[in-house]
């Protein structure tokens, strides 16, 4: 287990104040806030490149705060890959084994054993200026991994990636989780953090608003800064079917209710999202060109920002909630209150599906509602 507590940090025009969360052995921990709030000076505390002004850092039980680098059991991986220029690929990643003093014997073993692993077998003889930005960042991987670090420390290490890259790196960094590896990763983008993650932090200027797994976090922001952030309300968990013909929708199905979606992936296990300025309220059914309509009770009209956000269960039988951001005014006029039935409607193109990939349902901790 990670386990952070009280770290704080002044820098020149910056402060992390009061930093505290636990990683348990195994899960993929994402920090994620907007440029600035001190997600980077968090993860080098961790990874001992910044020092602590108070706090501690402890990792399986010991206290590294004051440990060297070389000896923390964590390795961290920058946005940039970061590979050393005179060095092949394969003396890049045989580095910290050198370090470490494997044998050469193990060495060649090791990295033979990670090229295959990581599908750049046929890359270890080529020099790193030579690299797409996607090989590198997974040779920037593989050799982090080398070192079997008991916690992998990652820096925005998809957002400089073209965006064919970017699916694929994902994929690898399920399968390294998969494989037992802490992963605390470090983003400004809620699609990453949602795809990967096991649980979330989001900070705001330097502290923690609010931890906990991607479904309480994006269900149920305790503040309104987390709300606006995360800019997600609607989040439910269900499987996309497969797709049939040229049919441009698809369906995704939850415990209580069936969505129209526009994707073109596999299909499976997954999430979809909806921006709660997406939806739209009407006393009747709606005759636009929405695929998404459904009749459904008011359980709640609260303040939100600009506006209200009124949430509507549309479950049959099973409580499915959707909230939707709209005008005090709007309100006033279709006489909007609890108890009241209307419809809600969206587009099928304003449904955002994202694949759960190898994490097993159980570590999202799903409290059973669908939603």
């Amino acid at each position: 287990m990670l386990s952070v507590r009280n770290v704080c940090k002044t820098l020149e025009s910056f402060a992390i104040n009061d930093i505290s969360f636990e990683v348990e052995r195994g899960r993929y921990f994402v920090l994620l806030g907007a440029s600035g709030v001190g997600k980077s000076v968090v993860l080098e505390t961790i990874a001992g490149l910044v020092q602590p002004d108070a706090g501690q850092i402890l990792l399986d039980g010991k206290d590294i705060t004051n440990e060297k680098i070389q000896k923390r059991g964590t390795a961290l991986v920058f946005q940039n890959s970061a590979l050393f220029p005179h060095m092949t690929v394969y003396d890049n990643v045989a580095y910290p084994l050198r370090c470490k003093k494997f044998s050469r014997r193990q060495i060649q073993e090791r990295v033979a054993s990670l090229g295959e692993d990581f599908g750049i077998s046929g890359l270890l003889g080529r020099m790193p200026t030579t690299l797409s930005g996607g090989e590198s960042q997974r040779v920037s991987l593989q050799r982090a991994v080398a070192s079997e670090p008991r916690c992998l420390l990652l820096d925005e290490p998809i957002s400089s990636l073209d965006v064919k890259s970017r699916p694929e790196m994902r994929g690898l960094l399920r399968k390294i989780n998969a494989a037992g590896r802490t992963i605390v990763h470090v983003t400004h983008d809620y699609t990453e953090a949602v795809s990967l993650g096991t649980h979330i932090a989001v900070m705001e200027d330097g502290r923690i608003a609010q931890t906990g797994t991607v479904a309480e976090v994006l269900r149920r922001p305790r503040s309104e800064f987390v709300a606006r952030f995360v800019g997600i309300r609607n989040f439910f968990k269900g499987r996309l079917e497969a797709p049939r013909g040229q049919a441009a929708s698809r369906r995704f199905k939850t415990d209580g209710r069936d969505f129209s979606v526009l994707n073109d992936s596999e299909g499976g296990e997954g999430f979809i999202m909806v921006k709660s300025e997406d939806v739209t309220i009407a006393n009747s059914p709606s005759h636009t060109s929405a695929r998404n309509n459904f009749e459904g009770t008011i359980v709640d009209v609260v303040p939100a920002g600009l506006g209200l956000e009124v949430v509507v269960d549309i479950g049959a039988g099973t409580a499915v909630e959707v909230a939707a951001l709209i005008t005090a005014e709007s309100v006033k006029a279709l006489a909007l209150r609890r108890g009241k039935k209307v419809w809600v409607s969206f587009k099928a193109s304003a449904v955002k599906y994202v694949e759960q990939g190898t994490r097993s349902a159980g570590e999202w901790e799903d409290d059973g509602t669908g939603k």
